[in-house]
């Protein structure tokens, strides 16, 4: 067994444990200890008491002495200074251009270092922002990223029961919280009535859990066939948990009534089947209405006997041939398979008509292309056998097909200007 003594450092945070030594410490009291992160100023929570070793985190420091008014005007200082650190971050964030929401400052004691609290919907690059904060406070910086829960724990707010948030107030640690706590408490399932300030499902769920599961053991479940004190056969259509009473639907000579009763009164006949409807199990059968009804009439004559068979009697259907239904199956089915081979040839029409029309707009492009194209790489021929500044070097043009090379040469050999600068005239002879 080793003694221990509780503290925390702020309000609704977590309860470390310390070593008391010899000091006379009780609840509430201001102590300064040495933590990971240095000297700290704290109020101690649980009076000196022994816990065996398993439950204790080794090593374990020691309070070092009992807070005194220049520690607590040191605080205050602190607190001061936390709020113009704050500012100045806030500026230096809006210069580097994070994407990051800065959500308290904090020094410690002794003023060894500045720690920064941020949320962030991932991950931040900061070392710039750290180098100029080292530079302009001059002790050594730390930046936290902390989740949406952290964030309302340090802000605080009011919540939807007109109360301070139970994790500024009270809460410790952040117990796990499921969808399944609000369908076991009847509930709403819509997000904005069970969510909390920070979007995430509201820890005052799990404050009743136990309590909920406990109670709901005892009910039946919605549609059971439920048999009651009074004899009276039904199912169960609501249930209030609390009050630890049901609602039985049944049915009295044919008009449907409710009534509640408390779960005592009740036994579970059958458990509703699942995608069965909820229906009230009917308590006379054909045969005992039909004998109310012989009691009540006592009517022996053979009119009405002969009425009420002639009524018993069920009226049957009109025979259709067997053949005539077959017949119509068939033609049926025949349309079917035609009206789907005309539905797949014109889906194979239009898609043929839509690839035409993308492959005539390509060819008309294709077309324009060239045109343009020729028109630019044409040019004159120079006089006095000057070679051409062209793409092909001065070497002669290359023609496609559709010209004759051999008749160009002729028309353009006519045409050429003779040694003095005249130009040639033909006289009908090709070889001249």
């Amino acid at each position: 067994m080793i003694k221990v003594v509780g503290v925390h450092f702020r309000n609704a945070g977590k309860v470390y444990y310390f070593d008391p030594k010899d000091l006379d410490l009780k609840m509430m009291d201001r102590v300064v200890v040495e933590t990971a992160r240095g000297i700290e100023l704290g109020t101690v929570m649980t009076d000196p008491r022994d816990l065996p070793e398993e439950k204790v985190t080794q090593p374990l420091k020691a309070v070092i002495r009992k807070a005194t008014e220049e520690d607590e005007v040191r605080e205050r200082k602190n607190r001061d200074k936390e709020e113009d650190a704050y500012k100045k971050c806030k500026e230096l964030i809006a210069k580097h251009e994070l994407d990051m929401k800065l959500v308290g400052a904090e020094y410690t004691f002794d003023n060894s270092k500045l720690l920064f609290y941020f949320t962030s919907d991932g991950r931040v690059d900061f070392r710039e922002l750290v180098k100029d904060l080292a530079a302009v406070f001059r002790t050594r910086i730390e930046l936290r990223q902390i989740g949406v829960r952290d964030e309302t724990k340090i802000l605080g707010g009011i919540g939807m029961c007109g109360r301070e948030v139970c994790c500024k107030t009270f809460l410790s640690d952040f117990s796990p919280v499921s969808i399944k706590m609000a369908k076991t408490q009847n509930l709403s399932l819509n997000p904005t009535k069970i969510s909390g300030l920070c979007g995430r499902l509201m820890c005052c769920l799990n404050n009743e859990e136990e309590t909920y599961e406990y109670l709901n053991k005892q009910m039946p479940k919605m549609g059971d066939e439920v048999e009651t004190k009074d004899g009276i056969h039904g199912v169960v259509t609501s249930l209030s948990i609390l009050k630890q009473k049901v609602r039985v639907v049944y049915e009295d000579n044919g008009i449907k009534d409710a009534r509640e009763y408390s779960v005592s009164d009740i036994t579970v006949i059958a458990h509703k089947k699942k995608g069965q409807p909820q229906q009230p199990k009917k308590d006379k059968s054909e045969e005992h209405v039909e004998k109310e009804l012989e009691e009540i009439l006592d009517v022996k004559s053979e009119n009405l006997e002969t009425a009420l068979k002639y009524e018993s009697v069920p009226q049957q259907p009109e025979k259709v041939d067997a053949s005539e239904s077959s017949e119509q199956k068939s033609e049926q089915k025949f349309d079917q398979k035609q009206n789907k081979k005309r539905n797949k040839k014109r889906k194979r029409f239009d898609q043929n008509e839509k690839i035409d029309k993308q492959d005539r707009t390509e060819r008309a492009d294709k077309s324009d292309r060239n045109e343009k194209s020729d028109r630019q790489e044409k040019k004159p021929y120079k006089k006095n056998g000057e070679k051409r500044n062209d793409k092909n070097g001065g070497k002669k043009p290359q023609f496609d097909g559709r010209r004759n090379k051999q008749n160009f040469k002729r028309r353009h050999r006519h045409n050429r200007p003779d040694e003095n600068g005249a130009p040639k005239k033909f006289d009908g002879n090709e070889n001249a």
